[in-house]
């Protein structure tokens, strides 16, 4: 198993992996991804997932402690039947993180961080060891409660679910005439991204659907880049290296922004300077630096 080392927050691949397979995890684990998602919820049916959080709790006390650091699991929804069940099954284990489906707002992560103290205590674990990242918004009401996650305990990363919003908006597809995503679902992933600024902590890409696509998946995750997403979920292990590669800075980008940080290290007090014929602020300052403690952590 490769150690990432990374928190949530720095993460750029995260892959889900379906918590019914043994030999799917273990595959999942021994590759490339920073983070790998064991999947409770959407891949495993309802009559397997007692079968699932065993099999999940035992994969997770199989590694050792650093090996767990990227060992997450995505529990089932808050306001379903099993969230408790799943929890109280893995978090014993002790995995690296929680994702949180369907979240309904802020108020649904600090009630999982109550469920969360409380199992961790009781099994002799550190409180507050155990990240979380929120997939939302996942439906329509959470559409509307991007928001709210600013001071919302363990929260590490926001993501989005575009399969599930379709459904919760009962739409017949989430696409475009240009095969691109319909308007509704720009809004949602952009709301996810200024979600995740505002509560400070990182926003990540949903999936992208075609895994045998991967020159789409590679653009679709330079384009979030861009944009200012620190990085995607992956649902085949063939798209870990595309987004780990297109979520890492090139030689360039580093070369200049050393550049940036240099000049204005020289004269502290200016609050711009002349780079290769443009005139530079402390905003750009900023990202520049941003840019080398994201490659700091690659």
């Amino acid at each position: 198993m490769t150690d990432s080392g990374l928190s949530g927050f720095d993460a750029r691949s995260w892959l889900f992996a379906p918590g019914d397979s043994a030999r799917k995890m273990e595959k999942a684990a021994a590759g490339p991804a920073d983070i790998v998602l064991i999947d409770l919820e959407d891949a495993v049916a309802v009559a397997e997932k007692p079968a699932a959080r065993k099999r999940t709790a035992d994969f997770l006390a199989a590694h050792s402690d650093s090996d767990r650091r990227r060992l997450w699991v995505r529990v089932n929804p808050l306001d379903g039947p099993h969230t408790l069940a799943d929890l109280a099954a893995i978090v014993p284990a002790r995995p690296g993180g929680i994702m949180l489906p369907k979240s309904r707002g802020g108020h649904d992560v600090r009630t999982l961080d109550h469920y969360l103290s409380a199992l961790e205590v009781a099994s002799g674990a550190e409180p507050g060891d155990i990240e979380v990242i929120v997939l939302a918004p996942e439906s329509a009401e959470a559409v509307f409660t991007t928001g709210t996650y600013r001071g919302a305990p363990r929260l590490t990363a926001l993501t989005w679910g575009v399969e599930d919003l379709a459904e919760s908006l009962g739409a017949s597809t989430n696409l475009g005439p240009d095969g691109g995503y319909g308007f509704t679902y720009e809004l949602a992933r952009s709301l996810c991204l200024v979600g995740a600024a505002t509560a400070g902590v990182a926003a990540v890409d949903t999936i992208y659907g075609d895994y045998r696509d991967l020159d789409g998946a590679r653009a679709r995750a330079e384009k979030a880049r861009r944009e200012g997403f620190r990085g995607m979920l992956a649902i085949h292990p063939d798209q870990v290296e595309v987004i780990n590669a297109a979520f890492a800075p090139s030689d360039q980008e580093l070369a200049a922004a050393k550049e940036i940080v240099d000049l204005f290290a020289a004269d502290p007090e200016a609050g711009a300077i002349g780079y290769r014929g443009a005139l530079l602020d402390r905003p750009h300052l900023a990202r520049a630096q941003a840019l080398l403690a994201t490659r700091r952590h690659a």
